[in-house]
């Protein structure tokens, strides 16, 4: 896991170590380790909070969103410290897009219901194609190698980039339960992140697997109280080069950088 995204022990932790020695540091950290995570803020940045935020992702340090709804879809390359939307591309009224995802230069669009994917080039909007999957369409990100798709049940499955077919499957479960309405993806330190429709939970998910890694609960940044019912945590952004996480919802004012720590 990269340095920003590690758990940090705290100083009563520490203590304990030194007093049972150097030889039982490593089962100490193991057996400790929480299993539930929250998040400290670390900057917030301007979001567009007329977006219904569907996919995210960075590339070369920009910001892509995806955003759905019947009649206001589209794609966009945003500003991060701005908000600006700088390039955007809307989808047809028939089309309500979700989660998004870059690969080897092209920006992958999913859509809800219609079982059709749009491809296009990342730096120029241009559409370059599309392909059909089977079921609905929720959130998407890739593992450097497949596209890793959800549709709002506990199964995930992973793509080939090129053929579009199913290379395997997995089921995402806590303790032998399944885990259903895993939204938006992100791949993160070779785990995948999946919002949790209707949860202020993420889950951190193996994805040989399947098995869930555990959760981080983000309930405090931005309260419910003041927001809207519909206007729920769904967008994980994670900049590997410059190691920084990112987190908005659908319609949320605000996008926010955030270091996962011990709860």
């Amino acid at each position: 896991m990269s340095k920003s995204l590690r758990i940090k022990w705290s100083i009563a932790g520490a203590i304990v170590a030194c007093a049972v020695g150097l030889a039982a540091w490593p089962q100490l950290t193991t057996s400790r380790a929480p299993k539930v995570w929250g998040v400290e803020i670390k900057a917030a940045f301007p979001h567009d909070p007329s977006a219904f935020t569907q996919g995210l992702a960075i590339h070369d340090g920009a910001l892509y969103e995806g955003t759905g709804q019947y009649g206001d879809s589209s794609i966009r390359k945003v500003r991060l410290t701005t908000g600006e939307v700088e390039k955007l591309e809307r989808l047809s009224p028939s089309y309500f897009g979700e989660g998004i995802a870059i690969l080897a230069g092209r920006l992958y669009q999913l859509t809800w219901q219609n079982g059709i994917a749009f491809v296009y080039d990342v730096e120029s909007f241009e559409r370059l194609g599309s392909f059909r999957y089977a079921g609905e369409g929720w959130g998407l990100t890739h593992d450097g190698e497949h596209l890793i798709l959800s549709d709002g049940s506990p199964t995930i499955r992973f793509l080939d980039p090129e053929t579009f077919e199913v290379a395997r499957a997995i089921r995402v479960r806590a303790e032998g339960q399944p885990v259903s309405r895993l939204n938006e993806l992100e791949f993160v330190d070779g785990e995948i992140w999946a919002n949790i429709w209707y949860d202020d939970r993420i889950v951190r998910i193996a994805p040989d697997d399947g098995r869930v890694l555990g959760w981080i609960d983000a309930s405090g940044v931005y309260p419910r109280f003041e927001r809207g019912s519909e206007d729920v945590l769904n967008g994980i952004a994670y900049d590997a080069d410059a190691d920084r996480l990112f987190i908005t919802g659908k319609n949320w004012p605000r996008l926010y950088e955030v270091e996962v720590v011990p709860r």
